[in-house]
């Protein structure tokens, strides 16, 4: 992996950290080459850091569903779970482990992947409740397929496959816990 020193990020963030504090060097020898190599050093150790605590790649987590009802083989097309207590607890741990890396904690993106409280933000301005329900209908299907089938654009993967790792029940729970962090309520 290439840096580019141009990025004015990495130049800001290499000028504040000296590299022998940034690396934890041991020794006055390591200290010596920290120096001597410089921004570059500074800069590929705080990538490294950065990229072991943040977003990356996912390997998708399965998920305990064994207090929740059984939804069967039959995908539903809107979420059985709204409202419910237990799915939103099992929600809110699944979504931790398998979503929040790349969708944030809380569900508050950083920027990488959608903000996930802005999910059905179109349905809150419906005043028509017919158009409000099929609308909220439309967004689970949306979360559904996309959870199930992941995300590839041009090849790249930008969100993994997660059916066959996270059951129906798991994945309906990450969406009532979701329908919590909402920006605009329904």
């Amino acid at each position: 992996m290439m840096l580019d020193l141009r990025n004015p990020d990495t130049q800001t963030v290499a000028k504040r950290i000296k590299p022998e504090s940034m690396c934890h060097t041991a020794t006055l020898g390591a200290g010596r080459i920290a120096r001597r190599v410089g921004v570059a050093l500074a800069a590929a150790c705080l990538l490294s850091s950065h990229l072991a605590w943040s977003h990356g790649d996912v390997t998708p987590q399965a998920v305990d569903t064994h207090t929740l009802p059984e939804l069967g083989d039959e995908w539903r097309a809107e979420n059985p779970f709204r409202g419910n207590a237990e799915a939103i607890r099992i929600g809110t741990s699944a979504y931790n482990q398998n979503c929040a890396r790349c969708h944030g904690l809380e569900a508050i993106s950083g920027g990488i992947a959608p903000d996930l409280r802005k999910i059905d933000a179109d349905c809150s301005s419906l005043k028509d409740a017919v158009k409000k329900a099929q609308c909220v209908n439309d967004t689970d299907m949306y979360f559904v397929t996309t959870v199930r089938n992941g995300r590839v654009r041009n090849g790249a993967v930008y969100m993994p496959k997660f059916e066959g790792v996270m059951s129906q029940e798991a994945m309906w729970s990450i969406k009532a816990y979701l329908e919590t962090r909402r920006e605009r309520p329904l």
